[in-house]
């Protein structure tokens, strides 16, 4: 059979509603602030249909370029064909948060500075830089009281 192409056709499970997450919009949304350069993740939230992204933009990444009182304008990367299009969306509060993406980054540097700072003060030089992990030492494995053990498949055997 034929499907529709609306503009919500096949969010049935996109925009749904959380666990325990329905009913009224908590009144903490609208008091967010929200500034110019602020990267924040896209998510429609189905309570409020107004300023509600496209399809498309559920779940991408943005940088907020414009503000107002009740919406924030948002710039996103899609990719068409073989190249990426500046898209510049309007979206309402409700649709938006903050995004996490760059936290653990933040974090790094606040921990990078407290330890530059407290070897400085030391008079010694440290690494700040991050270390891949390193592969496990080598070990030995004794056959002294650990015989070696043949592994075979159990036959199939019928219980009718």
């Amino acid at each position: 059979m034929p499907h529709s192409f609306g503009y919500r056709a096949r969010t049935r499970h996109m925009f749904k509603r959380g666990f325990k997450e329905h009913g009224a919009i908590k009144l903490s949304t609208y008091i967010i602030p929200y500034r110019v350069g602020d990267i924040v993740d896209i998510k429609a939230n189905a309570a409020q249909q107004k300023g509600m992204p496209h399809k498309y933009y559920h779940g991408r990444t943005g940088i907020v370029y414009n503000v107002t009182p009740r919406a924030v304008g948002v710039i996103i990367n899609k990719i068409v064909g073989n190249r990426y299009i500046e898209k510049r969306v309007n979206i309402r509060v409700e649709h938006i948060r903050h995004s996490r993406c760059r936290q653990e980054f933040l974090d790094r540097v606040k921990s990078n500075h407290e330890a530059h700072r407290e070897a400085k003060e030391k008079g010694e030089r440290i690494n700040l830089r991050r270390v891949p992990r390193l592969p496990r030492e080598s070990r030995t494995v004794s056959s002294k009281d650990n015989l070696p053990q043949t592994v075979v498949p159990v036959p199939y055997e019928t219980t009718i």
